[in-house]
């Protein structure tokens, strides 16, 4: 009897130990797997083998919660399914070949905390339904080729602490929606086609650490505001057209460790503090 009971035993834990994902949610990952033609990967994942012991998952409560493929030689496109991870926290496809447009779908995976999908050849705009990430801290899609403009739904991200669209061929202004991100400490948009002023209420971002704004068409002169972000360490605007006293602001902003400003408006190229302070003269 005891032995029958070592059985049990036995097979319960190993029943825990290879626990599956839902049908659905393992459907989903095999049209990931042959969207991005998962047979040419470096590491591929072995289809008959439990999903548990497919590489670069995470797995928790039965739920893919996270997903990390970056270096793994991703090509195709990522399928409209992906939305079927409903637990899904963390997806990480960077430095692949991955084409095509984003899916809209990415809306539905709400828990989603942070998207990394730069250095990659996607392409179409960014969906406005993306505002409805609610729980996304981090989102890197640089070195893309992502066209159209900055969605203004990208003010509903109020978790969001890094944003990263740099690199790629977005065009029209700085949404003003980008002024509620409270929790923003990353603003990263240089060489795009970006334009316009500033907003004046940039000096919102309290929290904000790096503003990186060069290789744009941006112009006007730069808000007084941005010297009240007293936690901003990088300040990068080179290669625009902004106008402004620049040795001033830098004299207000102490704590700036990395600066790149243009004053174009000038002399059409980057120049130093005391070339600034000698042009005032």
């Amino acid at each position: 009897m005891k032995t029958f009971y070592l059985f049990l035993s036995c097979v319960f834990l190993t029943a825990i130990s290879f626990a599956e994902v839902s049908q659905t949610q393992k459907d989903a990952l095999i049209d990931l797997y042959t969207s991005t033609n998962g047979e040419s990967w470096n590491t591929s994942w072995d289809l008959e083998a439990p999903v548990s012991t497919w590489y670069g998952l995470k797995i928790e409560n039965d739920n893919v919660v996270a997903i990390k493929l970056s270096f793994n030689n991703l090509s195709g496109s990522i399928p409209n399914t992906i939305n079927q991870l409903t637990a899904l926290k963390v997806l990480d496809l960077s430095f692949n070949a991955i084409e095509g447009e984003l899916p809209s779908e990415f809306s539905e995976l709400t828990q989603l905390q942070s998207l990394k999908l730069f250095s990659n050849r996607l392409s179409g705009e960014i969906p406005s339904e993306f505002g409805k990430l609610s729980n996304l801290k981090l989102f890197e899609i640089y070195n893309n080729n992502i066209t159209g403009e900055i969605p203004s739904t990208i003010g509903n991200l109020q978790k969001l602490e890094n944003l990263n669209l740099s690199s790629n061929q977005l065009m029209g202004t700085l949404p003003e929606s980008v002024l509620k991100l409270s929790n923003l400490k990353i603003l990263s948009v240089f060489d795009n086609k970006l334009f316009g002023n500033i907003p004046s209420r940039i000096g919102n971002l309290a929290k904000l650490e790096e503003l990186i704004l060069s290789n744009n068409s941006f112009y006007g002169e730069l808000p007084s505001s941005i010297a009240r972000l007293n936690n901003l360490n990088t300040l990068l605007l080179g290669n625009n057209n902004f106008t402004g006293n620049f040795a001033k602001l830098q004299e207000q902003m102490p704590n700036i460790t990395n600066l790149d400003i243009d004053a174009s408006n000038r002399k059409g190229e980057l120049v130093t503090l005391d070339e600034e302070v000698d042009n005032d003269n």
